[in-house]
């Protein structure tokens, strides 16, 4: 079982930056393939970027390459998101979620994902 805490949500401007952090529960946390997701009312939970076990390799959503970095600390159980260049349509709740490797393709569905944050609203301001 994983528990994961997201925090560093908040408001900012148009062309800001923000950085969100996800916290791990428990000793295993390099053995989970990590993702952030985000997800508006009314609309699919979507993919942000995924980071693997080790952080050597990730792979971004079109929109958000080039202007978000995804990283972990294994030693302190912590997935962060760095947010830069961010547009109001970055606006949504964001949320990091774990799942065990499987090979293969880049984990980009929340199907996928076994354990799940409780998110943390983002708002960008035009």
């Amino acid at each position: 079982q994983v528990q994961l805490e997201e925090s560093g949500g908040g408001l900012a401007q148009a062309g800001g930056s923000l950085r969100l952090s996800c916290t791990a529960s428990g000793r295993t946390f390099s053995r989970y393939v990590m993702g952030w997701f985000r997800h508006a009312p009314g609309k699919e939970r979507e993919f942000v970027a995924v980071i693997s076990l080790l952080g050597s390799n990730s792979y971004y959503e079109d929109n958000v390459k080039g202007r978000f970095t995804i990283s972990r600390d294994n030693a302190k159980n912590t997935v962060y998101l760095e947010m830069n260049s961010l547009k109001p349509e970055d606006t949504d709740v964001y949320f990091c979620a774990a799942k065990k490797p499987s090979g293969g393709a880049w984990a980009k569905s929340s199907y996928e994902y076994e354990y799940w944050g409780q998110g943390t609203q983002i708002t960008v301001s035009s």
